[in-house]
């Protein structure tokens, strides 16, 4: 019998557009994307639908556009395929929000709120040390943890076999890269991103995450929710907020959630929000599975139709 996990995106997935053919082919798509703007005093959607880029790329934006924008995809799926049972989620780094939301731990207002809120003190962490992030392809685990003690950046995405991404200040990701390469390493790519996310650099936007997300409600998920710090599914409402407290500095262990979805018996995936970037680690992580995605009305067809075959 499938199982079917559902995974949600993280940020970079954003592109002027995204959602845009959902709103336009779905009555409730609109809906959800009307409700966002509803929720935080202004036209979030435009955004997404529209650009500019230069709005669209600031994690302000970026991080509740892609909540929305894969809620709507969510959304558009249960409604136009009732039969759907899944048994897990898992989102990546902010995409965890969207899946604790889909296995009811968070509402969908309050989750867009808290992603919003998460994206701005983020985007403050960012203004407070000259931090950067790069890609290191080729090399395993221990090999980037070796450059990294060395150097001074830290691991912060862990994200498939042969592609690991570091942060950490510009100077020892510049560093980094060097040794990488120097060892071995196949490419050694700086990212175009605001800050060094998921480093010590990012500590105080965890705190400041913290306060508030004391000021939600967080239930119980209905269905496993695999952890971005833990690759272990969410257990008590304390520990979610902890966990998503501590996503803000820790790494994100994709790969290790992806074979622990695995591992369980999963065996369908569909990545919900724009772009196709989780279908691909997943390819390269347990390449028998089956991987789908819902990011506009063409993609949703295709699936249901994947899935009902």
């Amino acid at each position: 019998m499938n199982r079917i996990a559902l995974l949600f995106a993280g940020q970079g997935a954003q592109y002027v557009g995204m959602g845009k053919n959902l709103a336009e082919g779905s009555a409730l798509a609109r809906a959800i994307a009307e409700e966002a703007g509803s929720v935080l005093g202004y036209d979030l959607a435009r955004i997404c639908f529209a650009g500019p880029e230069s709005e669209l790329v600031k994690t302000e934006h970026a991080q509740p556009g892609i909540y929305l924008v894969s809620w709507m995809a969510f959304e558009v799926l249960r409604q136009s395929m009732p039969e759907l049972r899944f048994e897990a989620t898992a989102g990546l780094s902010l995409g965890e929000y969207a899946a604790l939301a889909a296995a009811g731990s968070l509402t969908f207002p309050d989750g867009l709120r808290l992603v919003r809120r998460r994206g701005l003190f983020m985007q403050e962490a960012c203004l407070e040390a000259e931090g950067g992030m790069a890609a290191i392809l080729g090399m395993d685990e221990p090999q980037v943890h070796a450059v990294c003690a060395e150097t001074g950046a830290q691991v912060a995405n862990l994200n498939c076999p042969g592609q690991i991404v570091i942060s950490g200040r510009v100077s020892a990701v510049r560093a980094a890269c060097d040794l990488a390469k120097a060892r071995g390493a196949k490419r050694a790519v700086q990212l175009q991103v605001a800050g060094a996310f998921h480093s010590d650099l990012m500590a105080s936007a965890r705190s400041k995450l913290a306060g508030e997300l004391a000021k939600h409600k967080i239930s119980e998920p209905s269905v496993p929710v695999v952890s971005n710090v833990t690759a272990r599914p969410h257990g008590m409402p304390t520990e979610t907020m902890k966990l998503l407290v501590d996503q803000v500095t820790s790494p994100v262990r994709w790969e290790k959630s992806m074979w622990r979805l695995v591992d369980d018996g999963f065996t369908h995936f569909v990545e919900l929000g724009p772009g196709t970037v989780l279908s691909g680690f997943l390819k390269r992580i347990a390449p028998g599975v089956k991987a789908f995605h819902v990011e506009d009305m063409a993609s949703l067809e295709s699936t249901i139709n994947s899935l009902r075959s």
